[in-house]
């Protein structure tokens, strides 16, 4: 009895103790990414000392690996010294964060592999920002997430993302095009109902929220609301804690039409009317779509338009090539 009484001491200890471990293994972790920069350094600099660098260079990392690893064990084969080597390569100039490595050293391994600065730093960000796990990051970068955003932004905005992240200011900020829902596991040719494509949605809404973005808060699936003995179904309803409003998303397998813009100007009138509060901003409305006539959307909503956006949605993984093209065209229009 007495014991039961003071689980609550134990679970305060605990406590304690998993965040000093969490804070020695950050620590750590910073500690030998660090090291493995400096190391990388030294190489490069006693490279740029040797007579023939090529021939010097491969030798001299040859060598090392051989007398690193009988001093310190495992952790320093030619392929891990050339990895310290890229990465001071990638990290010598000075950059947002990079000389703080936060991040774990398979994070920079998997960094270094982006040659453009400025998207380099923005996943740098993002991934301390989210806490992203390695997993998170690689995914994020398979689906070509900064280039994504890019898509939505003008010039001085698309340099911000690559010195604070992603910032979440204003509705246009949470918006992608497209969406990418590999996850999903359905194929990009075959034959889905919306009612599909939904039920998928909702099977892995963990991952579908993640890939919404930040400080997105699930409401519901068809949620119905009735005006003149009327009913209508929303598909899926969300709420943005950081923009202080709800988030209401219409899907469409098909190509877009000027009469479902019409009904999501409905739904996020009602909404805006009936259902948020004084103190929350208007609803956004988003229409995922297979594909779209992006004059026709333009046509159809109200100059200066911050509530309504359509978007395209992809179920298999695009690739680099792709998605270029796609921001080649919009930076055209």
């Amino acid at each position: 009895m007495e014991l039961q009484k003071n689980s609550h001491i134990y679970d305060e200890i605990k406590s304690l103790l998993e965040n000093a471990r969490k804070k020695v293994l950050s620590t750590v972790n910073s500690t030998m990414t660090m090291t493995y920069f400096l190391i990388g350094k030294k190489i490069v600099e006693e490279e740029q000392n040797g007579e023939s660098r090529a021939e010097y260079g491969k030798e001299l990392i040859k060598n090392l690996a051989v007398q690193l690893t009988e001093e310190f064990g495992k952790g320093f084969s030619e392929t891990n010294l050339k990895q310290m080597k890229s990465f001071y390569e990638a990290y010598k100039i000075s950059q947002t964060l990079s000389d703080q490595f936060k991040l774990s050293w398979s994070h920079y391994i998997t960094l270094m592999r982006v040659k453009n600065i400025d998207e380099r730093n923005f996943y740098e960000i993002e991934s301390l920002n989210n806490n992203w796990s390695l997993r998170e990051l690689k995914r994020q970068m398979d689906t070509s997430l900064y280039e994504r955003l890019v898509l939505s932004r003008d010039k001085e905005e698309v340099k911000a993302l690559s010195i604070k992240g992603q910032v979440i200011e204003k509705p246009k900020d949470i918006i992608k095009d497209p969406y990418i829902l590999e996850f999903l596991g359905l194929e990009e040719l075959s034959n889905y109902s919306e009612n599909t494509l939904e039920t998928a949605i909702i099977s892995h809404i963990e991952k579908f929220i993640m890939e919404l973005g930040k400080g997105f808060l699930f409401q519901g699936r068809q949620v119905r609301f009735t005006f003149d003995e009327e009913h209508f179904f929303v598909d899926l309803v969300f709420y943005n804690r950081i923009l202080k409003c709800f988030v209401i998303i219409d899907l469409k397998i098909g190509k877009l039409k000027h009469q479902d813009i019409g009904q999501m100007q409905m739904y996020v009138n009602y909404y805006d009317r009936f259902v948020k509060l004084p103190d929350e901003n208007k609803t956004i409305g988003i229409i995922i779509c297979k594909d779209k006539n992006d004059t026709l959307v333009e046509i159809t909503l109200p100059e200066n338009n911050e509530q309504i956006f359509a978007s395209r949605y992809m179920t298999i993984l695009p690739s680099k090539e792709e998605l270029a093209k796609i921001v080649e065209e919009e930076e055209k229009k």
